[in-house]
């Protein structure tokens, strides 16, 4: 047995966790939403849509998109996004082990 959990930051409905959180990693990497949204599976749409209403509940801009052009368009992450990126990180961190900690303390024996 292990324990399983979700958590995500709400305001107004949900407005940051996992699946965002590695979106925004992979246009990290990617230095594009569409190719982000393609390593998870999403469409760049629903990928769109998705960070477009994350900005409107976290109240700042999480991409800087530059279109097309010789080398074609892409995004790049604000600051803003990348010190919420690097708070998310070690908030999800801290979570897991203090969930572990518990459910330790409520199941370790039975293992």
């Amino acid at each position: 047995m292990r324990i399983a959990y979700k958590v995500w930051l709400d305001n107004n409905g949900k407005a940051f966790g996992e699946g965002p959180y590695q979106l925004l990693m992979n246009v990290e990497k990617t230095g594009s939403l569409r190719k982000g949204a393609e390593k998870m599976g999403m469409s760049y749409s629903k990928a769109w849509r998705l960070m477009r209403n994350i900005e409107k509940r976290l109240n700042f801009p999480l991409l800087k998109r530059h279109i097309g052009g010789s080398s074609g368009g892409g995004s790049i992450l604000t600051p803003d996004a990348l010190k919420l990126l690097r708070k998310y990180e070690r908030f999800a961190e801290d979570v897991k082990k203090a969930l572990e900690k518990v459910y330790k303390r409520h199941f370790g024996l039975m293992e």
